[in-house]
């Protein structure tokens, strides 16, 4: 059983505009899903559905296989903790450890528990030594892991994150992205995110969707994904430029493995120009 399906789901907002039409999607234990297209493919509009934000026009959403109702949404909340590309629209309190505080502490658990949560929340994100901060005094990149902690103090089995990297510095990119490994490789922790950085998606994805005017037209691992090249050029999108690079040398003559991300990279240029003679 999944821990989210979505059948022929569509959404359909005020004024007649279509935002999601006909969207099959599958998210399995400890993976890491990446959602991809361009702006107004539908992907915020398809993450609100996770957790009961919006309701299906029609098709449905299955969570556990069952479909999200008004006597599971607080089980559904717990157990899929979505994180907005604004991390302002999710931080309200007076400081760090409160704001974090919050979910938890609205699920009914008692102080200690709320108070382990915390700390463990903030150890994992990195911001335990700004507990006591005052939330709108920290950077992007800290507003945004503070956000990311307060859904993970609630435990839940999937974490949705909208275009996570949006307003980091390269920095914070490279420990988001740790970040976003490390909870399925430490925590077996599904993560769904969205990215208009294709260049990350081999990094912090074994799983791509590619949405375009709310459909969903390509599904497949990294690699069937980056190599359909006119298909996503056809929706504004492009390859990252590892491939690219391969490809054109491949075109030059050159015999080099195809790879994705840096660490396979590195291994095939490595054994390509050893052999070179």
């Amino acid at each position: 059983m999944h821990l989210i399906e979505t059948r022929d789901l569509t959404y359909v907002y005020p004024g007649n505009v279509t935002g999601l039409e006909g969207v099959n999607f599958i998210a399995p234990r400890n993976a890491r899903i990446a959602v991809i297209g361009a702006n107004g493919a539908g992907k915020s509009t398809l993450f609100k559905h996770f957790n009961g934000i919006f309701k299906p026009t029609s098709g449905s959403v299955l969570i556990h296989g069952e479909p999200i109702t008004k006597a599971n949404i607080r089980e559904v909340r717990k157990m899929v903790g979505v994180v907005f590309q604004n991390a302002d629209d999710q931080i309200f309190s007076p400081t760090v450890e409160q704001d974090v505080a919050f979910g938890p502490t609205n699920l009914g658990l008692d102080p200690e528990t709320v108070q382990h949560r915390v700390e463990e929340a903030l150890r994992m994100v990195g911001m335990e030594d700004r507990a006591t901060r005052v939330p709108h005094h920290l950077s992007g990149g800290e507003k945004k892991r503070v956000a990311i902690a307060g859904v993970i103090a609630m435990e839940p089995q999937v974490l949705v994150l909208d275009e996570p990297t949006a307003g980091l510095d390269p920095q914070g990119v490279s420990d988001l992205v740790g970040f976003i490994n490390s909870l399925s490789r430490k925590y077996g922790m599904t993560v769904i995110f969205s990215s208009h950085d294709v260049s990350l998606i081999p990094e912090i994805a074994d799983y791509v969707y590619v949405m375009n005017k709310g459909k969903v037209v390509a599904c497949g691992s990294i690699g069937e994904i980056f190599d359909q090249q006119e298909l996503l050029t056809s929706v504004r999108l492009d390859v990252p430029c590892l491939p690219k690079l391969i490809r054109s040398l491949r075109e030059r003559g050159i015999d080099i493995d195809m790879a994705y991300t840096y660490q396979d990279a590195e291994s095939a240029f490595l054994r390509a120009f050893r052999e070179t003679p």
